[in-house]
């Protein structure tokens, strides 16, 4: 049963605590989430009335009984305080050993990427495209976000097109650029400045004996990003425009004869003690709208 709540506030509180679960968020911090302009007076006491509000609900949840319904009396309350735990300073989620989504998605695109490091390009690919099919909506969405959630979304959406990178590095190791084109050309519209989108799909192309169409695809990003304060794409990606003009003049040559460049990603991804992909690198941009994503599960704690 969902215990997404229908006003903002709760909904936000919520989502804070979901992005933070089984730890305590203190607070300050979930003050500053919903007031980032500077805590009104009385805010205490409206975060306590928010607090109640997520505990009738997952006391509604836990007796299979409707939130929109509220009832007199609970009997439960206990269980829905061992759920939302206050505890010194501030509240902690406890999910019970639950799983959620992130969770999922970290666990499959950690098991991804070792699965590259390893040259593994099959399970590399197979355990990547899991984690990308658990997205398939915006991380959070219907939720307000203050500062402190924005930088959750942030950081989730640029995890996604840093396993999105790293899938399409092994399905073109595979062999399959013929398929990849279509998607890539989709990406790259979207996506218009980042530069290992656009390098798989010039690589891909020049596989597929399309010379041209990588050169212009090259073209249309070095217009991007002067576009952006008159950026210049980067020293790696004029190395792979330069192959490509070459491969393009060698006449009477197949593509086929000439293997296409390699993108390498210009970084290696960095693991924590328990396997997981620790931050994303910084060049990765954090500002798009998935193509396919999941939101996270705000309202399914229970």
């Amino acid at each position: 049963m969902s215990i997404t709540p229908t006003a903002a506030a709760p909904r936000q509180l919520l989502a804070l605590l979901t992005a933070s679960a089984d730890q305590v968020v203190p607070v300050t911090v979930l003050t500053e989430e919903l007031w980032p302009s500077g805590a009104p007076r009385g805010a205490r006491a409206e975060l306590q009335s928010h607090i109640a509000e997520l505990r009738r609900l997952v006391a509604s949840a836990l007796n299979g009984a409707d939130p929109a319904e509220p009832r007199q009396g609970w009997t439960d309350r206990r269980t829905a305080d061992a759920v939302l735990v206050a505890q010194p300073g501030g509240y902690r989620l406890d999910t019970g050993g639950g799983v959620h989504d992130v969770w999922q998605f970290e666990r499959a695109a950690g098991a991804g990427y070792r699965a590259m490091e390893a040259g593994d390009l099959p399970r590399a690919a197979l355990r990547l495209g899991e984690a990308l099919a658990l997205w398939r909506g915006e991380p959070y969405a219907g939720v307000a976000a203050g500062p402190r959630l924005r930088r959750e979304i942030e950081r989730l959406e640029a995890s996604r097109l840093s396993v999105l990178d790293q899938w399409v590095e092994a399905q073109l190791g595979l062999g399959h650029h013929a398929e990849l084109v279509s998607e890539l050309s989709g990406l790259v519209a979207h996506y218009r400045t980042n530069e290992p989108l656009h390098a798989h799909y010039m690589v891909a192309l020049l596989r597929c004996g399309h010379h041209d169409e990588a050169l212009t695809a090259y073209e249309r990003l070095r217009a991007a990003l002067e576009g952006e304060g008159g950026m210049e794409p980067s020293a790696r990606l004029r190395r792979l425009h330069r192959s490509v003009l070459t491969m393009r003049n060698t006449a009477g040559r197949s593509v086929f004869d000439t293997q296409a460049p390699a993108w390498t990603p210009a970084w290696t991804p960095a693991w924590n003690a328990a396997g997981m992909p620790a931050r994303t690198p910084a060049h990765v941009p954090a500002q798009y709208t998935p193509a396919r994503s999941r939101p996270v599960p705000v309202g399914s704690l229970v």
